[in-house]
């Protein structure tokens, strides 16, 4: 205890204090040397205060720490806080220094943030009046940054339109009677059954079409004389009128026997849609029995944006996938673009004409269309990871070499396949940032600011007053 007092006397007197404190981890004292600060004339303004036990800790105004000890003031005449001149191996003119943060707060002098570091001098000739922005090598590659020069090339544009399969309106058959008949026997088909052209479907009985028969052989079987080639081809248009198959009638001119009832058949290959026939069924004329459609070539119809209008046209090939067949696609092209705008959708129905000779495709499938609208002309494109799009324009940064960018104004065309049409602003060759473009339009916007700044700053004689002010 007797050493403790005198240590703790000889410290007083050389202007140190000592306290104790308790290490909890180690469970032992430990004696640690703090600095006393020295009375501080009233008429000073501490720039900032540091953590009394040399941590690096400092604050903008008065603090205690943990313990409870007061934080220790740092004047501006101060040793220790004083900056660094800045290196003399550079000749040129400081204009003023800026905050290392960042921050929009510029000084006339040297001085140091809240935090003790020192504010970074900016030189004449850093911010040029050219609009460009200059960058260290070391930040360039600390950032990323990447240029690529611009080059004429193909533009792709996928136009994406969802829709649905439809059957071919020229494909659709339907059979119905003529004159009133009485269905007496079907064959062995039924709707979604598959047909080939001429396979016979059922059997018809009518008076009116049995009457034509008769009366088409007793022509062509008389012996009369005069008017019986003209009166026989009048007779041959009645039953062809009341739509009796071309085969039938051949078979009764070979034969010269009328049948009682007549074999009706497919007129096409293809699905049977609808079948209304029933055996025994009186059918009145116009009655539907059957409607048989060809599958082989469908449709796909496709609601296109109002906005990807202008980029299809007729002949475009189109890359249609069913969601029924994943990973498998089938192609057509368009056929018609209906001049209609849909006013609740926005869209435009188009017409794709697809072969389906698997019959996969079925109506009313739905379907995912990708028209390729690539134009064989090249035209200058660049990255569409170099456009700075503010909304209301779009700019890009030229690499003019030795770490200096400009900023420039561009006027954008078509966009796809990554890749987006310079129509202005751009010649062929000049090389553009594709990558960290952003982090040197925010050192841009920086500088613009600081430049602001340092020019709305009091002339160097005020230099004196400025500091006080800050302070």
């Amino acid at each position: 205890m007797k050493t403790l007092r005198l240590l703790t006397t000889l410290a007083l007197g050389s202007g140190l204090a000592l306290g104790a404190y308790w290490f909890s981890n180690e469970g032992r004292w430990s004696v640690h040397a703090e600095v006393t600060p020295a009375a501080a004339p009233a008429d000073r303004t501490p720039l900032y205060y540091r953590d009394p036990s040399g941590a690096p800790l400092w604050s903008a105004g008065p603090k205690k720490d943990d313990r409870g000890r007061d934080y220790l003031p740092v004047y501006d005449d101060d040793k220790a806080a004083e900056p660094k001149p800045p290196q003399a191996a550079s000749s040129r003119k400081i204009l003023y220094y800026r905050n290392p943060m960042g921050l929009p707060d510029t000084s006339p002098v040297p001085k140091k943030d809240p935090m003790g570091m020192n504010y970074i001098a900016v030189y004449e000739g850093d911010d040029a009046d050219d609009g460009t922005v200059k960058l260290s090598p070391g930040k360039i590659q600390r950032s990323g940054v990447k240029s690529e020069p611009v080059a004429r090339r193909s533009v792709q544009v996928l136009v994406k339109a969802p829709g649905t399969i439809q059957l071919d309106e020229r494909r659709v058959s339907v059979i119905a009677m003529r004159a009133e008949s009485f269905v007496q026997k079907i064959a062995d088909v039924t709707t979604g059954s598959r047909v080939k052209a001429g396979q016979p479907l059922m059997e018809i009985y009518s008076s009116a079409v049995a009457s034509a028969a008769a009366d088409y052989l007793a022509t062509i079987t008389s012996k009369t004389v005069g008017g019986v080639e003209i009166y026989g081809r009048g007779s041959r248009q009645r039953l062809i009128n009341l739509d009796v198959p071309e085969r039938v009638i051949a078979e009764m001119e070979k034969t010269h026997v009328a049948p009682v009832t007549i074999h009706w058949s497919a007129p096409r290959d293809g699905i049977v849609l609808e079948r209304n026939a029933i055996e025994g069924m009186r059918a009145n004329p116009g009655d539907v029995l059957f409607r048989i459609a060809d599958t082989s070539l469908v449709w796909a119809l496709v609601d296109v944006a109002e906005r990807d209008l202008g980029n299809i046209a007729v002949g475009q090939s189109v890359a249609v996938r069913a969601r029924s067949f994943p990973g498998r696609s089938f192609t057509g092209k368009i056929a018609v673009i209906y001049p209609q705008v849909n006013r609740e959708t926005r869209t435009v129905r188009v017409r794709i004409e697809l072969a389906n000779p698997e019959a996969l495709l079925l109506p009313d499938m739905y379907v995912d269309a990708d028209v390729d609208t690539a134009d064989s002309a090249l035209v200058l494109a660049i990255q569409d990871s170099a456009v700075l799009d503010t909304g209301t324009r779009q700019a890009v940064l030229v690499d003019k070499g030795d770490g200096r960018f400009e900023p420039r104004e561009v006027k954008l065309g078509r966009r796809g396949g990554g890749f987006i049409e310079v129509r202005d602003g751009l010649a062929e060759g000049e090389a553009v940032v594709t990558s960290a473009n952003f982090l040197i339009d925010a050192e841009s916007n920086l500088k613009a600011a600081l430049k602001g700044f340092a020019e709305a700053a009091p002339p160097a004689s005020d230099a004196g007053h400025a500091t006080g002010e800050h302070k």
